[in-house]
């Protein structure tokens, strides 16, 4: 019989949390730029991100199949990720005039800075490991 033990929740790591600097325009006092604060999340807490992307939609006359909002379904991921700046913060959605952590993060970002910050959510997240890659990685 195996040892189980490394697999006990208070043997896993959890909530990994790490710093990424998402843009040079938000700077501190001293003119660095400041670091946003990302975290993991459970497969939990994507499975909830995912249903509340999907809907119903009729393809033929009473039947409907689900289909994922790609676009939404991002930026719900991102804002679940993204632990600083508190972007559920009323005041900071006030100031770019805006309702929802989603738009903000979507107003508060230039294009190119959004494309990266998704990227790297999906990265911390493991979205980007292959499996094959994580078979060779365990062989070794």
């Amino acid at each position: 019989m195996s040892n189980l033990n490394m697999f006990f929740a208070e043997n896993a790591q959890s909530d990994l949390i790490e710093d990424f600097i998402v843009s040079e325009r938000f700077k501190d006092e001293k003119s660095n730029p400041v670091a946003w604060k990302l975290r993991t999340l459970t497969e939990a807490e994507n499975a909830d991100i995912r249903a509340s992307a999907t809907k119903r939609v009729q393809v033929k006359r009473g039947v409907t199949m689900p289909e994922t909002n790609p676009n939404e379904y991002m930026a719900k991921l991102i804002v679940a990720s993204v632990v600083y700046p508190n972007l559920k913060d009323a005041d900071l959605q006030k100031s770019y005039g805006v309702l929802g952590a989603e738009n903000l993060v979507r107003t508060m970002l230039i294009a190119g800075e959004y494309s990266t910050l998704a990227e790297k959510v999906q990265t911390i997240n493991g979205f980007d490991k292959d499996l094959n890659d994580l078979v060779e990685e365990a062989k070794n």
